[in-house]
């Protein structure tokens, strides 16, 4: 999900600009030789990696990727969505009322380590938890400040601030998570604690579709058993502060590509949202090359969808060209079998496609991509290198 502050401090889609923290459960790894940042290098090794399990929110395409970290003194398991488009950790609590009915809640007065901020404030994302878009502001959050011991793995609890959820639109309620894990480009709460102490400074992400499962997060290091090829990194701008963002160089449809396609742009990377968004003419762009049968979906505006019994026609690989570590060009793929991602609602025949036109003033023309692409890659966050890294993942 993108918030305002992410993007305010340079990262993906909230309204505040504050820390974050990362996940769960030890789980033995592989780890594939990589070359280290400087930034890296020179980190102490008091800490090793560890990776959690992520379940796959699957509502006839894939949404979600959450999982478990623990919070407080005894700890609370409480599953979350780990988001690299935020950069605050927040989570349904006993102090939110019946719009949180349906979550696991944190309850502050179980924990000895709780300590109470008394500051309010409300967060607005503008991508949500599905691939509708968002519809002013639908996706809000009313947040309370504090601190707690968070815990991830095998790895240290450490005390950090956080936000407990008081009070959420409806479009939150009915998820099987309780709220999100903010992980930006600057790793901070309990990622910048925990590589203070010696903890490797990046993450990897397995995304994988549903019939694949077996999706995980590894913080503190990648687990080289979930892809082949050697990872190709590229650098992130000096200006992407907080924001996992790419600057890309072009973009085709099956080789072809257009005036619009064919110009430079910022990509924004947010494990957070399940789909693609697009200023509106790329979006155009792109389905004028992919079939004519692709209209914008009147009902819920910024959406384009075409008739379900033509979905098996298409066959078109959007490709997306960006420019790695070593000044050459590489090309990250969305497959045909993302076009669809199933039937509106409102109109059973009709199928909606997976990029969303967007021209919001957060994203300011940016493009941001989601599940739809990094569900095919094994991606690699690296928060020291300042650099983003992907390999084509295994599929068992």
């Amino acid at each position: 999900m993108f918030s305002l502050s992410t993007y305010s401090a340079a990262l993906a889609i909230c309204t505040i600009t504050q820390l974050t923290a990362a996940t769960l459960e030890p789980h033995k790894i592989a780890l594939y030789p990589w070359q280290p940042s400087l930034r890296t290098s020179f980190k102490r090794r008091d800490l090793s990696g560890t990776s959690s399990p992520l379940a796959d929110y699957f509502l006839g395409t894939d949404l979600q990727w959450y999982g478990n970290i623990s919070v407080g003194t005894p700890p609370q398991t409480i599953p979350v969505l780990f988001d690299t488009g935020s950069s605050t950790i927040e989570f349904a609590s006993t102090l939110c009322g019946q719009s949180c009915a349906n979550q696991t809640l944190f309850d502050p007065s179980k924990s000895s380590t709780f300590l109470d901020l008394h500051n309010v404030r409300s967060l607005v994302f503008s991508t949500g938890l599905g691939v509708d878009p968002v519809v002013g502001d639908n996706y809000r959050l009313v947040l309370r400040g504090a601190m707690d011991q968070i815990g991830f793995g095998n790895l240290p609890p450490v005390k950090v601030p956080l936000f407990l959820i008081t009070e959420q639109t409806s479009k939150f309620g009915g998820h099987p998570f309780s709220g999100i894990f903010g992980l930006s480009a600057t790793g901070e709460g309990l990622l910048s604690s925990l590589i203070s102490q010696g903890l490797p400074s990046l993450f990897g992400m397995y995304l994988t579709p549903f019939a694949v499962g077996n999706s995980e997060i590894m913080i503190g290091g990648i687990d080289g058993s979930k892809f082949e090829e050697k990872p190709i990194f590229a650098p992130l701008p000096p200006e992407s502060g907080s924001t996992w963002q790419l600057f890309s160089s072009s973009l085709s449809v099956n080789g072809k590509t257009t005036v619009i396609l064919n110009a430079p742009r910022t990509v924004i990377f947010d494990s957070g949202t399940s789909n693609i968004l697009f200023p509106s003419a790329t979006a155009h762009a792109i389905y004028s090359l992919v079939s004519p049968d692709i209209q914008p979906f009147s009902q819920l505006p910024g959406t384009y969808g075409i008739p379900c019994d033509r979905v098996s026609s298409l066959s078109s690989m959007i490709e997306i060209t960006f420019t790695s570590e070593a000044g050459k060009p590489f090309n990250l793929t969305i497959p045909t079998s993302e076009l669809s991602v199933g039937p509106f609602k409102s109109n059973p025949s009709i199928c909606q496609t997976l990029i969303n036109a967007f021209d919001g003033y957060e994203l300011s023309g940016r493009s941001l991509i989601g599940g739809s692409l990094l569900k095919h890659y094994y991606s690699i966050w690296d928060i020291g290198g300042r650099r983003l890294g992907f390999a084509p993942s295994i599929k068992a």
